[in-house]
């Protein structure tokens, strides 16, 4: 198992992305900790994992308070006594506005449950893996940080914010031996994605995505999962600073 001994922290576990690395990083031996904001979703999650034989826990958080992140990574060391690997993977998105438009509360919103959440997660988290000897962050940011589409001022900006902040923090934490890396997916079929675009039609949306991913197909959770996995485990090892596009061909 390439994760056999591992405790690794899940942030928006509770569906899409965040649901599929967590099974995966289980079914591969960790512990997993699944930190959401919405209760059902977190608490299902766990209890698959359970079913299939492995070992999780809920932890409710909102990603955006300092408090509740503090308390996420203390109730992570009390359970499993170490963090391995942080995979910051809670995000939102907007439906595309013009920048004249965009409310200052959305903006707001956007770059705290996408920015914010990282820099509370590794702030919390890093003292600990410190202690440990090292550890993996892994960041999910979104292929629109690199190659950004129109009308998405808040999300494209967040997430190329996120993209800096991981070879920033890449080169900090590289001498205690925690790698941090990110990935850019593109569009992808998950429950968020769908809830955007929820007044549209939802095939049409699809066919316009698709003309501009060369491969043919939107993002899987499982796609991103993967990648996730490969720079969460020790094949990755020499690798930090380095933002993966599970993209498709889209940043080409």
């Amino acid at each position: 198992m390439k994760l056999a001994s591992k405790v690794a922290i899940i942030t928006g576990g509770g569906s899409g992305i965040g649901k599929a690395s967590a099974y995966l990083f289980a079914e591969e031996g960790a512990k997993i900790v699944i930190a959401q904001r919405t209760v059902p979703a977190g608490e299902e999650t766990v209890t698959t994992i359970k079913s299939r034989g492995g070992e999780a826990v809920f932890v409710r958080t909102d990603v955006t308070v300092a408090s509740e992140v503090e308390h996420l990574i203390r109730a992570t060391i009390d359970t499993f006594g170490k963090v391995d690997i942080l995979f910051n993977n809670a995000g939102t998105l907007h439906k595309p506005t013009p920048v004249e438009v965009l409310d200052e509360s959305l903006w707001d919103q956007v770059y705290a449950i996408n920015v914010k959440s990282i820099f509370l997660g590794v702030k919390y988290a890093v003292p600990e893996m410190k202690k440990a000897g090292g550890g993996v962050i892994i960041n999910n940011a979104s292929i629109l940080g690199v190659k950004p589409a129109k009308y998405t001022a808040a999300y494209s900006s967040s997430k190329g914010a996120a993209n800096v902040l991981t070879r920033e923090l890449a080169l900090e934490l590289a001498p205690h031996n925690i790698r941090v890396n990110c990935i850019n997916p593109v569009a992808a079929d998950t429950p968020m994605v769908r809830a955007a675009q929820a007044d549209v039609d939802w095939d049409e949306w699809v066919e316009k995505r698709l003309q501009t991913i060369p491969i043919g197909r939107l993002c899987r959770p499982e796609d991103v999962a993967q990648a996730a996995l490969y720079l969460a485990a020790d094949e990755s090892a020499m690798l930090t600073g380095t933002c993966i596009n599970v993209d498709g061909g889209y940043g080409i």
